[in-house]
């Protein structure tokens, strides 16, 4: 039948071609070509998507010294025979391009700055993965290496594919176990590595890297990572989830707050109640309390409301030089009345008034006063 030359191996930005079909195969879905410039899945990197002959491409299958190209269901007449055109979806080849230099890079500086070596890679849809040979990675490691790899793609340096016999190539990260010619991408003055993928022709094309998050695999830690426009959207995403989680947070702390007050209400009314009960009646009937606190505070307002809610009931808080007054409306007593009376500034109502005082004892004694001659 063939070998399939495999255009990507020098050209990687190629996104159209032409080439002859040598077989086809499973009622014209399986495609055989004389040369490809599509990626099949191999080496931890995902395949290349596209069309072939107009027709969308589903899969690319590397049979070793042919590829083939598994096609939608051909509903014409014809047959694809001759000389077809494939079209390579750019922009899924050159984010697995970013992807694929991205892991170079970052196994680089792994290995070379902290001696961690990559044992395997998986380049995904969404998010690439690396396992480094430890069990476990400090983060200050890791933000080290997010820093030094983006430092590399600021520096925009060259990427250079290179086919050199495997049993003279020299300083390679990794030995391969592969004999003959092997194709080596290097990273200069960083990496050399054997490698079938694709990549990109400078780390200023790899765009931001992004470590996102680490996890053990057995006796290695998976890394995980996005680069280029994936570590844009993903750091969006991240952004965003975030967001809505303040939110949410934020939501439920103004539940539990509106909660809390409605609890100390509750609270302070059942204060206030069973003040009221434990408080001895006068002579005359009235029930009073007379208190100095720290500060009036919205429970002192509810407990003085709760304890007026009985009979001939006076409820009188002091706290430095202001005053709150609550009477019950058969005290007998008039709160807003008294309040303009003894305060600098303030009033209310018949039952509650609040102010300040210019002389919090004089005050007192005052209301003490009112109080004997109920």
């Amino acid at each position: 039948m063939g070998v399939t030359e495999r255009l990507y191996y020098n050209d990687s930005y190629l996104s159209h071609f032409t080439a002859e079909v040598l077989a086809v195969e499973d009622n014209g879905q399986k495609i055989y070509l004389n040369r490809t410039a599509f990626y099949p899945t191999s080496g931890g990197q995902l395949l290349d998507h596209g069309t072939l002959a107009g027709m969308k491409v589903l899969d690319v299958i590397d049979e070793g010294e042919r590829i083939a190209h598994l096609l939608e269901q051909n509903t014409g007449a014809t047959p694809v025979t001759g000389t077809v055109e494939g079209k390579i979806d750019w922009q899924r080849r050159f984010d697995h391009m970013q992807q694929h230099s991205g892991q170079h890079l970052l196994s680089a500086i792994f290995a070379e700055n902290f001696g961690l070596e990559t044992v395997s890679v998986h380049l995904g849809e969404t998010s690439s993965t690396l396992d480094l040979d430890t069990p476990s990675i400090d983060p200050a490691i890791l933000r080290d290496a997010e820093l030094l790899a983006n430092e590399a793609v600021c520096q925009n340096i060259f990427l250079t594919v290179s086919f050199e016999e495997g049993s003279t190539a020299q300083g390679l990260r990794k030995a391969s176990e592969r004999s003959g010619i092997l194709r080596i991408v290097t990273i200069q003055d960083l990496d050399r590595s054997a490698c079938g993928g694709t990549h990109v022709r400078a780390t200023g094309e790899i765009g931001s890297i992004f470590l996102k998050r680490t996890e053990k695999i057995r006796q290695a830690t998976r890394l995980e990572f996005v680069c280029g426009l994936r570590a844009i959207r993903s750091i969006r995403s991240e952004l965003s989830e975030a967001r809505t989680q303040a939110s949410i947070v934020q939501t439920r702390l103004a539940e539990a707050d509106k909660e809390r007050k409605k609890l100390a209400t509750e609270l302070a009314g059942f204060r206030g109640q069973q003040r009221y009960q434990e408080t001895v009646p006068a002579s005359n009937g009235m029930r009073t309390v007379i208190l100095e606190l720290a500060e009036i505070t919205d429970s002192t307002r509810q407990e003085a409301q709760a304890f007026i809610q009985g009979s001939k009931a006076a409820f009188v808080v002091i706290s430095g030089n202001s005053a709150l007054l609550a009477f019950s409306s058969d005290s007998g007593l008039h709160a807003g009345s008294i309040m303009k009376e003894i305060a600098v500034k303030g009033g209310g109502s018949a039952t509650t008034a609040q102010g300040s005082l210019s002389d919090p004892v004089a005050t007192l004694a005052y209301i003490k006063n009112k109080f004997e001659q109920i």
